[in-house]
């Protein structure tokens, strides 16, 4: 097969974490840009991407390069110029959305529109029919990238962004998005040397999300449909393949590595329980009704990771909330690593305790940060390191 140009999209600050993941499954020609991953390979690594990938976004596939588009008609005669009966049919529907940059056009609205125009005509000319627009849930969705004049066109191959794994059917206020809570996984190093704690666990993400990664359960594995699905040249026998090779590589947990949650709420503890079940690893996550605040390490040394409220809204004091925190990864979890996600950067001096690292990254476009607390007995030193 003939190797294609994709692109995988991410958080910022998880571009790195993404390329390993793709060079892992096999990705050819790794190039890293912001927010995003660029790659090669054949249409049976397309599906692999889409099925396996925990911290993409989104795939997409591209169609065709221009270099020199600033003017309407330009526009027109490059989208027209595509043979879009390839990819799908007059009876189907589709959307097109438009990224990046450009100066030469009034908005993204008029691009869209510009663009729709030319395929459409191309249909009407071709079979007397045109496909229709869906912007909620259409069968084929194509992407327009511009960075100044230059513009990619391309298909989006996963349709509804991959954050939606299918597990994840009841949630909490403000929920973590599936791709960060791997991202954070894999930033923290966590690969099941001791036991993790998620001592605010909401609706269950990371813990989720964490026995996936290290059991090497593909992260689409729950999930119904792939926008793909609906293109002319999808091969249904070659993706059965890739699925049943992903499945193949399922791995246990190491003997003693306990995946644990605590959450204060009984509708979170119950919300939690519902998603493990969902992802069929309830035999591997055990969620707890407990105050955080109130507990103690149950393991010599353990590894916490979670994302505590940082929302005002939420209807907490958020500096003695945070304090708190503190206080208890000092008092009662000695010998502990801790890692924690906040959206709220002020609230980090009031933890009082010193990170020994910090990573910046984004949760959509609310600026956070990853930070670790290494908690020694006694009171030896941490130097600070920043990402």
């Amino acid at each position: 097969m003939t190797d294609l140009k994709l692109t995988a999209t991410t958080f910022y600050g998880l571009e790195q974490v993404l390329a390993d993941e793709l060079q892992q499954l096999g990705a050819k020609h790794v190039k890293i840009a912001n927010r995003a991953v660029y790659f090669e390979g054949d249409l049976g690594f397309l599906y692999k991407a889409n099925y396996n990938l925990h911290t993409a976004l989104r795939v997409l596939r591209q169609l065709k390069s221009f270099r020199q588009i600033y003017k309407a008609q330009q526009l027109y005669r490059a989208i027209a110029g595509i043979d879009w009966s390839k990819w799908f049919s007059p009876q189907q529907t589709f959307r097109i959305d438009v990224t990046g940059q450009t100066k030469y056009f009034k908005n993204t609205n008029f691009i869209a529109l510009k663009a729709k125009d030319a395929i459409v005509d191309q249909f009407r000319a071709a079979y007397n029919q045109r496909p229709d627009i869906d912007l909620k849930q259409p069968d084929i969705r194509i992407v327009l990238h511009f960075k100044d004049q230059h513009l990619d066109v391309l298909l989006d191959s996963s349709g509804e962004p991959l954050h939606k794994r299918g597990y994840r059917t009841k949630t909490n206020i403000a929920p973590l998005n599936e791709v960060l809570a791997a991202g954070i996984i894999s930033l923290s190093g966590w690969q099941a040397q001791k036991s993790l704690l998620d001592p605010m666990c909401g609706s269950g993400t990371i813990l989720i999300e964490a026995a996936m990664q290290q059991m090497q359960i593909p992260a689409a594995i729950n999930r119904q449909k792939f926008a793909f699905e609906n293109w002319s040249d999808f091969n249904s026998s070659l993706f059965e393949l890739i699925k049943n090779s992903s499945i193949d590589k399922i791995r246990e947990l190491p003997a003693g590595i306990k995946l644990t949650g605590y959450d204060k709420a009984p509708s979170a503890v119950a919300k939690a329980r519902l998603n493990i079940k969902n992802a069929h690893l309830e035999d591997f996550i055990r969620i707890e009704q407990a105050d955080f605040f109130k507990t103690k390490a149950v393991d010599s040394e353990l590894f916490l990771l979670f994302n505590p409220p940082y929302d005002e809204r939420l209807s907490i004091d958020i500096k003695a909330f945070y304090k708190n925190i503190g206080d208890t990864l000092k008092q009662t979890y000695t010998g502990s690593e801790a890692w924690l996600l906040t959206g709220n950067l002020k609230t980090l001096k009031y933890v009082g305790l010193r990170p020994s690292k910090k990573t910046k990254l984004f949760n959509g476009k609310l600026e956070s940060r990853l930070v670790q607390y290494l908690m020694y007995a006694g009171t030896k030193k941490i130097k600070t390191t920043q990402n």
